[in-house]
């Protein structure tokens, strides 16, 4: 009796615990295969995206605060844009509630491609809903 309770245990354990845990490291494993695939992939095409979008200087000497509350607006982002203050010089920080990320982004891209502003720093946070952020974001325009 002692002998079959024994066997009956070990094969619980191997059923319970040691299947399920090497089916899990095995999973992991294809993970981390697959996003080094993904990696390598991005290495590859970097260097022909970084060329692709040359940067545009601005073309008006208008302020950063105004360029930046202007495409905001453009952007479909006027009501998300809640407060813009000087960061440093000709720095800008602004503060964005409720906002779009898909939108955010876009807009970020833009403002580098046509206006040659760059993100300094950015802080984002989910805000409710997925693809609804909170953004703290510090803006300079390129020299």
């Amino acid at each position: 009796m002692v002998t079959i309770g024994g066997v009956a245990a070990l094969v619980l354990l191997i059923l319970a615990v040691l299947l399920p845990l090497d089916q899990s490291v095995a999973r992991a494993h294809q993970r981390i295969a697959h996003k080094q695939a993904d990696l390598a992939w991005m290495r590859s095409v970097a260097p022909r995206l970084a060329g692709a979008a040359p940067v545009i200087a601005p073309s008006s000497q208008r302020s950063l605060i105004v360029v930046v509350d202007n495409a905001a607006r453009e952007a479909g982002l006027g009501t998300a844009l809640t407060s813009s203050e000087p960061a440093g010089q000709g720095g800008l920080r602004v503060r964005l509630d409720n906002a779009q990320f898909d939108t955010l982004v876009g807009w970020l891209a833009r403002l580098s491609q046509q206006h040659g502003i760059r993100v300094e720093t950015a802080t984002v946070d989910a805000a409710g809903p997925p693809g609804i952020v909170n953004a703290g974001i510090v803006l300079h325009a390129r020299q």
